[in-house]
């Protein structure tokens, strides 16, 4: 009999899938322990974005992000996740060159961090490398629309899918689902485009800026919490303001500092040879 009890196992993909057209799906990312241990209670999936590396590690753009990046915040994430399913993108150049290469990436990631699922961007074109992951064990989430690793083809980050365009997007998420994705990212469309999609397609939709009718949304918990203080899309609702709250702090603490306020006599410790008062045993 195990010493400790037994502990209820994260969501699967299977579980996510089978919420198309059910209670929508709660999608927020994370990149470390104290993050994934505060969203894990109220999410259904927690995404390692490589995000990442514009929101911690300061890049202009998505595409400077390695393996090892996605490998170390992925571990961390994994630490402090107990109900959510973990899913963790394939950083640019990690899969792009043949469905080989993506599924040794895939599995690293898979093996090295615990995580239950990838996520990749593209569509017609990727079809083949998700029924490659697919078919070998690789749940995998697609991505669509506007994808950030093909920002410099895409020429910005601009709404995809309007007027002629949204044929091509429809028939990526087909081709993505159809190839085996357990779910599929919606981002920046034109909100009717992702209503379509999300009826044409058999698997749950998740929507970032595509949306109220999505099957599941996301978003960059950064961007939720107020906390990063770079481009704002119109897409991010903020649930709070942090980064000023934390500024506010900040500050406090360095007035008290150079006031000499803090430390104050409650942070203090008595030394131990400090003489006991009169009348004291």
């Amino acid at each position: 009999m195990s010493a400790t009890p037994d502990r209820k196992p994260r969501l699967s993909p299977g579980e996510i899938r089978a919420r198309k057209g059910a209670e929508p799906v709660v999608v927020l990312t994370a990149y470390t322990t104290p993050m994934a241990q505060l969203v894990d209670a109220s999410c259904d999936v927690v995404l390692v974005g490589d995000s990442v590396g514009m929101v911690l590690h300061g890049l202009p753009s998505t595409l400077g992000v390695t393996m090892e990046m996605m490998i170390m915040h992925g571990q961390a994430v994994a630490r402090g996740l107990e109900r959510a399913c973990l899913v963790i993108d394939m950083p640019f150049g990690s899969y792009e060159e043949s469905p080989q290469q993506a599924f040794r990436n895939a599995a690293r990631l898979m093996v090295e961090t615990g995580a239950q699922a990838v996520k990749l961007e593209g569509g017609q074109h990727m079809a083949e490398t998700v029924r490659f992951l697919v078919q070998r064990g690789i749940p995998v989430m697609g991505h669509v629309g506007l994808t950030p690793q093909s920002v410099n083809t895409l020429g910005g980050y601009k709404v995809q899918g309007r007027g002629a365009d949204g044929e091509r997007v429809l028939k990526d998420a087909v081709a993505v689902a159809e190839a085996g994705a357990f779910s599929v990212v919606l981002e920046k469309l034109p909100a009717d485009l992702g209503a379509r999609i999300t009826r044409e397609i058999a698997v749950p939709t998740i929507g970032i800026g595509a949306g109220l009718d999505c099957d599941g949304q996301v978003l960059v918990i950064d961007d939720v919490l107020g906390i990063f203080t770079g481009f704002r899309p119109k897409f991010v609702k903020r649930y709070a303001e942090l980064g000023q709250i934390s500024a506010e702090a900040i500050a406090a603490y360095a007035d008290d500092v150079r006031a000499r306020r803090f430390p104050g006599p409650e942070h203090l410790f008595a030394s131990e040879l400090a003489p006991k008062p009169e009348g004291k045993a």
